[in-house]
C-alpha cells in the first residue's frame, strides 16, 4: 500500500510560561484506503493532531508529508488549496449554514475546490444520495434530526472527492442508535476506498475503525489492530 500520511517526529509546542507541548515526537503512517481512529481523553492532544493533519496548524518540529509531498513547503494559499481539494472534514457540531438548503450546503465546498460549475449540482445530489438523503434536498438544516444533519455534513465532506476524510468527534451529539448508523456509513465509505481518520474519546466508536491509535499526554502510546 502507498502511504498517504506520514508524521515524522512531530512536536507542537505553545509558548508559555510554561511552554506546553501538545504533541511530543509523534510518528504515524497511514496508508491510502486505511480507516484509523485516534482515541484519547480530553487534553491528550487529539485536537492538535487533527489541526496538524487538516493543515490548520503547523508542527513546531518535525515533518508532515501528505501524498508524498512535505507540507512544510506550502505557504498559506497552498495549504488552503490542498484543504479544498484533498481533505474533507466532519465535526461534532455539523457547521451547516442554517439559511441554506441541504443541497446548497453540500454544493458550497465546490466553490473553493475548483469543481466545474456545470457539475456541482449533480455531484451534490449524488453525494446526498450516497448518504441516504436524496429526499431532503430542499429542507433547511433546522428541521432535520441530528443524524440527518451529520449525514449532510458527511455529504458536504465527500462531494469534493477528497483523498482523506477527517472526522472530529462526529458522534458526540448523537444518540446510540444514530451513532451506529453514522459509523456504518463511515465503514461503507472506507469500503469504497476513502481514507478515514476519526478522532474520538469514545473507545466504543474508536473500535469500529480498522486500526486504533491511542494518544495520551501528546504521545502515541499504543497502536493496536481494531
Amino acid at each position: 500500500m502507498t502511504a498517504l500520511i506520514e508524521l515524522r517526529d512531530v512536536t507542537r509546542s505553545f509558548p508559555g510560561p510554561p511552554e506546553v507541548q501538545a504533541l511530543k515526537g509523534v510518528n504515524l503512517t497511514v496508508d491510502a484506503g486505511e480507516y484509523v481512529s485516534i482515541v484519547g481523553p480530553s487534553g491528550s492532544g487529539k485536537s492538535t493532531m487533527l489541526n496538524i493533519l487538516g493543515l490548520l496548524d503547523r508542527p513546531t518540529v518535525g515533518e508532515y508529508t501528505l501524498a508524498g509531498s512535505p507540507t512544510s513547503r506550502l505557504d498559506e494559499n497552498g495549504r488552503a488549496a490542498v484543504r479544498a481539494r484533498r481533505l474533507g472534514f466532519v465535526f461534532q457540531s455539523f457547521h451547516l449554514l442554517p439559511r441554506r438548503t441541504v443541497l446548497e450546503n453540500v454544493m458550497l465546498p465546490m466553490l473553493y475546490s475548483g469543481a466545474p460549475r456545470a457539475e456541482r449540482e449533480t455531484r451534490a445530489r449524488d453525494a446526498l444520495d450516497r448518504v441516504g438523503l436524496s429526499h431532503r434536498l430542499t429542507f433547511l438544516p433546522g428541521v432535520l434530526s441530528g443524524g440527518e444533519r451529520q449525514r449532510v455534513a458527511v455529504a458536504r465532506a465527500i462531494v469534493t472527492r477528497p483523498s482523506l476524510l477527517l472526522a472530529d468527534e462526529p458522534t458526540g451529539n448523537l444518540d446510540q442508535k444514530t451513532t451506529g448508523e453514522i459509523m456504518t456509513l463511515f465503514e461503507e465509505l472506507n469500503d469504497d476506498g476513502l481514507t478515514l481518520i476519526l478522532i474520538t474519546h469514545d473507545r466504543g466508536v474508536a473500535d469500529r475503525a480498522r486500526r486504533t491509535v491511542r494518544i495520551a499526554d501528546g504521545r502515541l502510546t499504543e497502536v493496536v489492530a481494531a
